[in-house]
């Protein structure tokens, strides 16, 4: 049976696909080698100097925790506590659904803030007083915002400054869900080497 005209596919032209700069070919045989060492830097985040003790800074978007979300992180962190993973468990117990696992809402509330707080780069030095307010459950929405406690230059490693904020979490309903403090190291502006070489030694 002899094909019919529309079946009847052109013959690759050679001449064009070496001309032709979208060539797939073409681009795999000119692209070589990344070298990543030249790409620019961007400088993301706040600085030290942006920083000031009773300063408040409400974080972007917010995050809603869905059922999913929950059984993720429990299952990953191994965290098999019922109250997480069996809603006819903690409605026993006179919850409305199964529990957000708390680890979970405050790795939210850390993430929300960091685009404000961390971004910068710098090691993470802890979270104190951590106190988990009330429960969250699936559908819930975290809202996060922060005030600079303290601040201060490192004495041992030029600069970079230490920073520590008190961060709480809100559901959609403004109720009050988790509160801590965070400190981390901040490079002070125009040292963009400190952060990285600070992890060497101790603050």
């Amino acid at each position: 049976m002899e094909p019919r005209p529309s079946q009847v596919l052109p013959e690759r032209d050679a001449q064009s696909t070496r001309s032709n700069p979208r060539s797939p070919q073409l681009r795999q045989q000119d692209a070589g080698p990344t070298d990543l060492d030249t790409f620019p830097l961007v400088t993301k985040g706040n600085k030290f100097e942006d920083f000031t003790v009773g300063q408040e800074m409400t974080h972007h978007w917010g995050r809603t925790l869905t059922q999913a979300d929950n059984v993720t992180f429990s299952t990953a962190t191994c965290a098999w506590l019922p109250m997480h993973l069996n809603a006819e468990y903690a409605r026993a117990l006179g919850h409305q659904d199964m529990v957000i696992n708390p680890m979970l809402v405050l790795c939210t509330a850390v993430g929300l803030s960091v685009e404000d707080l961390s971004e910068s780069g710098g090691p993470f030095l802890g979270i104190d007083d951590c106190s988990f307010v009330r429960p969250v459950y699936p559908g819930d929405t975290i809202m996060a915002s922060s005030r600079v406690t303290d601040m201060r230059r490192s004495t041992s490693k030029p600069g970079v400054g230490i920073v520590t904020w008190h961060t709480t979490a809100c559901n959609q309903h403004d109720e009050l869900v988790v509160e801590f403090i965070r400190t981390n190291l901040v490079a002070t502006r125009g040292d963009r080497t400190a952060p990285s070489s600070a992890r060497k030694d101790h603050v």
